[in-house]
């Protein structure tokens, strides 16, 4: 018998969905999928906790509860990301500790702990404050394709995750790249070498090989396969739970699991599906085997052909997934999984777009350091000279990561979150959520965030702006649904809005527009310069600092009377959850500030005057 762990909650619509499935339309059909007697079902983590406060205006919390209390015969799953819990960084392990009892304690049953490198010292703690909580963990490996991963090295971890007291291990296979060949390998080597525990095999359909490798998997001894009901699954996502079921009946892997009632539940998805059609991308559906090479999970660049298209430039699609390739292995081989697959991708664009490592992210100058683990492979001497400098080997350090991170980082955050928000609730769930996301869980928690739509919206016509995106995906022939007309006053960003090169990229679930200022000055639709507008700066004036790409003003490092030095640092933008530095184009001193932290930049935005 082989049993399931179904990924419909989680995910499955953070692979297809961009994360955006409310909590209203999973409990209703919650008590269904109670039936069924799955191994557990993954419904947290992940994206799961930022999306909900960044874009739903959702408590997590609230969903982990009310999602147990609809499901008390079914085990409920989280994925657990190390060190950085679900957000993208580190964090002290009292923090680490804290959030398992809280999950604990908010109804979740099983922890899915993986590191994004692999790095044992990163996933040891979890381990062990899961098991203190009287909880299941399962310890789980990054599956990545390159030469210093081998079968050997897969097992040695597995062996060394069952060894702390994993009560099962999972290979994660994020990218949907697992052969039958090394499906086999790699269970059929734990079993041999001794290993107990349950062994898990998670994987998406990208590659088309996941329905050969489930197979294999079967007759290598797997005992548990990932899947998702069948509306949200395929492609990008995962494989269809039905189909699995029916595909193992009357065999000795049967799953014993009443098909019938499976139609039943898929009946309901397929609603859902139709409900949240403004989220598909019709490049995220498709079989796509070049996935064996550049190894993007999730369909990241799902949607890049189209953009690139539509600008007559359709050939940068394969230069990035070129570069991506590059990048990895120039960084020693990363599995492409959050925050790596972040940390690669980016720079991969960037690189294609401005020139190689001529825009360094500061996620990437943290991986060079080993501020996110210790790479599986050596990092090229030449990368590392161009990301950190001539004495980089001074810059990168041997330690856990986690232990360069302020100890008190608990207590600051939550004295910091009395202060800034008197009137709130201070629950330890509200001081984790802050401490997790200082700034989107300080705007969820005053209540100042606002949802992208609720269910009772649903489906969002043509026009409404969300269905932009899917529109130029379907229909690429129908400009005139999908271009912006309305003028920038109107989208409230900050400063005058240039035509811009446009960019619509997949990170981790969550789909950004980015878009990248033309060269050779600042255009409008006719060629000609732009001019102020409503009296503002005038963005071809001496001295006028703007952004290179469109971000989220996380922070301002300069202010008026500041004297700035050209390649200076003088604000930072959230671009695609990673931080992008703004560097001053000339010598001189900050007059005039014309953006606040906060604000959302379009490419080309004025930020401020030097003089």
């Amino acid at each position: 018998m082989v049993e399931l762990h179904d990924q419909t909650l989680r995910d499955a619509h953070q692979s297809i969905l961009a994360t955006r499935m409310r909590t209203e339309d999973m409990l209703p059909i919650a008590e269904k999928m109670d039936e069924i007697g799955f191994w557990s079902m993954e419904v947290w983590g992940g994206a799961t906790f930022d999306v909900p406060i960044r874009f739903l205006n959702e408590d997590p919390w609230k969903r982990m509860r009310d999602l147990k209390a609809a499901m008390p015969n079914t085990k409920m799953q989280m994925l657990e990301r190390a060190m950085n819990i679900v957000a993208y960084w580190n964090f002290p392990d009292d923090v680490v500790r804290r959030f398992v009892g809280l999950a604990k304690k908010n109804g979740v049953d099983y922890f899915r702990i993986f590191d994004a490198l692999n790095d044992m010292r990163n996933i040891e703690v979890p381990i062990k404050a899961v098991l203190e909580e009287g909880a299941h963990a399962q310890g789980c490996i990054s599956y990545t394709i390159s030469p210093v991963h081998t079968i050997e090295r897969y097992v040695d971890d597995l062996l060394k995750l069952e060894s702390w007291g994993c009560q099962s291990v999972c290979i994660k296979d994020m990218a949907g790249m697992i052969s039958p060949k090394f499906a086999d390998g790699i269970i059929r080597g734990y079993k041999d070498a001794g290993g107990k525990a349950p062994i898990d095999l998670h994987s998406h359909y990208t590659s088309g090989m996941t329905g050969l490798s489930y197979w294999a998997a079967c007759e290598a001894g797997v005992d548990i396969l990932d899947t998702s009901m069948s509306p949200i699954s395929g492609g990008t996502g995962g494989a269809a739970t039905e189909s699995v079921v029916a595909a193992l009946q009357g065999t000795k892997y049967d799953t014993g699991y009443d098909l019938a009632k499976l139609i039943e539940i898929r009946k309901y998805f397929m609603e859902i599906w139709h409900k949240y059609r403004h989220l598909i991308r019709q490049e995220a559906m498709k079989v796509d085997p070049s996935v064996m090479v550049h190894q993007i999970p999730g369909g990241m660049l799902s949607n890049l052909v189209s953009q690139l298209e539509m600008q007559k430039a359709s050939d940068k699609f394969y230069l990035v997934l070129d570069e991506t390739a590059k990048v990895r292995e120039e960084l020693g081989f990363p599995p492409l999984v959050t925050p790596t697959s972040q940390v690669v991708g980016v720079q991969a664009v960037m690189n294609v777009l401005f020139g190689r490592y001529e825009k360094i992210p500061k996620e990437t100058i943290d991986y060079c350091k080993g501020m996110y683990g210790k790479s599986p492979g050596p990092i090229d001497p030449k990368i590392m000279e161009k990301v950190l400098g001539p004495n980089w080997k001074d810059e990168v350090i041997d330690c856990r990561a986690a232990d360069l991170v302020p100890k008190d980082m608990w207590d600051v955050r939550k004295a910091e979150l009395a202060e800034k928000a008197p009137s709130i609730d201070m629950t330890d769930e509200n001081i984790m959520t802050y401490t997790l996301f200082p700034e989107v869980g300080l705007k969820f928690l005053l209540g100042e965030a606002i949802p992208e739509f609720t269910s009772d919206e649903l489906p969002l016509n043509k026009d409404h702006p969300m269905t932009r995106a899917f529109v130029k995906s379907f229909f690429p022939e129908l400009p005139d649904v999908y271009i912006e007309t309305e003028p920038p006053e109107a989208r409230q960003v900050a400063g005058p809005a240039p035509i811009p090169t446009e960019f619509n990229v997949e990170v981790d679930g969550e789909f950004f527009e980015v878009k990248v200022e033309p060269t050779g000055g600042y255009v409008t639709s006719s060629g000609g310069a732009a001019a102020p507008a409503g009296g503002g700066p005038d963005p071809n004036a001496p001295g006028m600092q703007k952004t290179g790409m469109q971000g989220n003003l996380w922070k301002l490092t300069a202010k008026v009377g500041d004297k700035v030095k050209k390649g200076d640092v003088v604000a930072i933008l959230e671009v695609m959850k990673m931080e992008s530095n703004v560097e001053s184009d000339w010598d001189g001193e900050v007059k005039e500030l014309f953006v606040a932290e906060g604000d959302m930049l379009e490419t080309g935005a004025v930020m401020m005057r030097i003089e």
